[in-house]
């Protein structure tokens, strides 16, 4: 404290000494009616020390004031932050309610249409490799699953079960190439054999002098003991003749996306 006393001893000084003027200045202002050359003379000097006075401290006032009004409004900026991302977690998650809602309920209204007994299941995995397409379902041998056993979706087929676990079952998707279905062209019910193809189908064996048109629906046909008659398949996308041979190429879309796929049936019957 010494030690800076000294070294700012001279501007000290010097403040304590215009203050001591200003004192007296202040308490003969008071007691005279007139002001002395030495009274001006003072007014003069101070006056623009009084203002550099009086403009520091505004900004320092001001500088304080702005610096809470900053700190304030960072922690406004900080809370309504963190309720934005609750609000948004909130509708997320109601979203995603409403979603599974209304994609049950898609469900439950084709379960309602289907003569068998069938079984909601959540698919749990699917397979990432290239080789095989198959989904694991959250339903097996504990809940009357077996191999053999079609699954569907509200919007047509989706499979059958191949692998079964007492709590969980593997589902050979309708796109995998292993994957083979008796189907009809439900327009004029010509005969033929869907097959995987990856992402999309092909309609087999369909004589080359049947009539078949894009947008075509295409059902099972009921025979070949996994799948009832009638479940949607997809829609033909191609057909084309070729100048010789017995059958039509025809290419064709399935109705289900099964990027998406996230619930699905599975239909309880006894295997053959």
């Amino acid at each position: 404290m010494l030690e800076l006393f000294r070294k700012y001893r001279t501007p000290l000084g010097a403040g304590f000494l215009v203050l001591t003027a200003l004192l007296i200045y202040s308490a003969n202002l008071r007691q005279r009616g007139r002001t002395t050359l030495f009274e001006k003379t003072v007014l003069q000097i101070t006056s623009p020390l009084f203002k550099g006075v009086d403009a520091v401290s505004e900004s320092l006032v001001g500088g304080w004031n702005r610096y809470l009004w900053l700190m304030d409004t960072e922690q406004e900026n900080v809370r309504l932050q963190s309720e934005n991302r609750r609000l948004a977690a909130e509708l997320n998650n109601v979203e995603e309610i409403r979603l599974a809602n209304e994609r049950l309920r898609r469900l439950l209204e084709f379960r309602d249409s289907v003569d068998l007994p069938a079984l909601p299941a959540q698919v749990i995995a699917v397979d990432a490799s290239s080789w095989f397409r198959t989904v694991v379902i959250d339903k097996g041998n504990t809940d009357g699953v077996r191999e053999g056993m079609p699954v569907v979706a509200a919007e047509g087929v989706v499979g059958r079960i191949i692998r079964s676990a007492p709590r969980e079952s593997r589902v050979l998707l309708l796109t995998d190439a292993s994957s083979a279905v008796a189907s009809l062209v439900q327009r004029n019910r010509t005969r033929g054999v869907v097959r995987g193809q990856g992402d999309i189908l092909t309609l087999d064996f369909a004589l080359r002098q049947k009539d078949i048109e894009v947008g075509d629906r295409i059902v099972t046909s009921g025979t070949g003991g996994v799948f009832p008659k009638g479940l949607v398949i997809g829609e033909v996308t191609r057909a084309a003749r070729e100048q010789y041979g017995l059958f039509q190429t025809v290419t064709v879309a399935p109705v289900v996306d099964f990027a998406r796929l996230e619930e699905v049936l599975v239909l309880l019957k006894e295997n053959p």
